[in-house]
C-alpha cells in the first residue's frame, strides 16, 4: 500500500498546527514520526488514518481518495493504534483484540478460522496471550498499550499507524515492541509510528520524518535526520554519540542554553 499526502494543511482551534506537508510512505518500511511536544505529529497520524480532515491539500491512498477506496475497505487496510491506551469498556484483552477483526466481518457474523488465527498471532506477537481472560482494568498502563497494540496488529492491514505505542512500557518491552514493529514491516506492511525515544528511532526505524512548528523540517535515513544541527534546531539539545554493535546512536545529553542564559 501506497499512501501519497501533499500540501496538506490543518488548523485546530484557530491555529495552523501542520501546513504545507508532503509525504510519501510504502508498504515495507518503518517510519518514525519524531519532533518535540505540539510539532504537529499525532494530528498528521490522525490525517493519515482519515480520522481527521486536513484543511488543504490532497490524500490519497494507492492512487485513490478515502471517499472512492470506501469505509469498509480503507478499515481493513489502514490500522490505528491511539496514543494513551485509555479503553472506556472493561472487557477480556483477548475480546479487546477481537475488536481488531472488525472491519473483516460481516455485521453480526462470529468469528471464523482466520479470524481466531489472526488473534492469537496479534497476542503472541505482542506477549499479552496470558492476558486473554483478563479486564482491561485489571492490566497496568503498559500491559493495557500492548493489548491495544495486538488488537492493531490483529487487523493485518497494509499499514499500521501507531501513535506512541512505547508509552508506559518498560525497557524490555520497549525493545520487543520496536523489533515487533519492525518485523510486520519488513514482512510488507508499512509502519509509521509516533516516537520520542531519539536513540530507539535511529536504532529500529528505516526512515525519519522529523516535524518541527507544523512542517517537515528533514526527512531520510535516520543517520541524516539526526545531525547535530537537526536535533539543536527543533528539540535544543546538544547529543552524545556511540556505537555498539556496529549500531550508531544518539543520546540527548544537555539543553543548548538559551541566548538570554548566555549572555547573562
Amino acid at each position: 500500500m501506497q499512501i501519497e499526502a501533499r500540501d496538506i494543511a490543518v488548523s485546530l482551534g484557530g491555529k495552523l498546527v501542520l501546513r504545507g506537508i508532503d509525504l510519501s510512505l510504502r508498504a515495507g518500511e518503518m517510519v518514525g514520526l519524531i519532533g518535540p511536544n505540539g510539532a504537529g505529529k499525532t494530528t498528521l497520524l490522525r490525517v493519515l488514518a482519515d480520522l481527521l480532515p486536513a484543511d488543504a491539500g490532497s490524500l490519497r491512498y494507492d492512487g485513490l481518495t478515502a471517499r472512492a477506496l470506501g469505509r469498509k475497505t480503507l478499515a481493513r487496510r489502514i490500522a490505528f493504534l491511539a496514543q494513551g491506551g485509555t479503553v472506556h469498556w472493561q472487557m477480556r484483552a483477548g475480546a479487546v483484540v477481537a475488536l481488531g477483526r472488525l472491519p473483516h466481518r460481516r455485521p453480526f457474523a462470529d468469528q471464523n478460522a482466520a479470524d481466531h488465527a489472526a488473534i492469537a498471532r496479534a497476542m503472541a506477537a505482542a506477549d499479552v496471550t496470558g492476558f486473554t481472560e483478563r479486564t482491561l482494568d485489571s492490566l497496568s498502563g503498559g500491559e493495557r498499550m500492548r493489548v491495544l497494540l495486538a488488537r492493531a496488529l490483529a487487523v493485518e492491514a497494509r499499514m499500521l499507524l501507531a501513535d506512541e505505542p512505547l508509552a508506559g512500557l518498560d525497557p524490555l518491552h520497549q525493545l520487543e515492541a520496536m523489533a515487533l514493529l519492525r518485523r510486520t514491516a519488513h514482512a510488507g506492511a508499512g509502519v509509521v509510528v509516533v516516537l520520542h525515544d531519539l536513540s530507539l528511532a535511529g536504532r529500529f526505524c528505516d526512515r525519519l520524518v522529523l516535524l518541527d512548528q507544523g512542517r517537515v523540517l528533514a526527512d531520510g535515513a535516520p543517520d541524516s535526520v539526526l545531525d547535530d544541527a537537526n536535533l539543536a534546531r527543533t528539540f535544543g539539545i546538544e547529543v552524545a554519540r556511540g556505537a555498539h554493535d556496529g549500531q550508531p546512536y544518539a543520546l540527548p545529553w544537555r539543553p543548548i542554553p538559551r541566548k538570554d542564559e548566555t549572555a547573562s
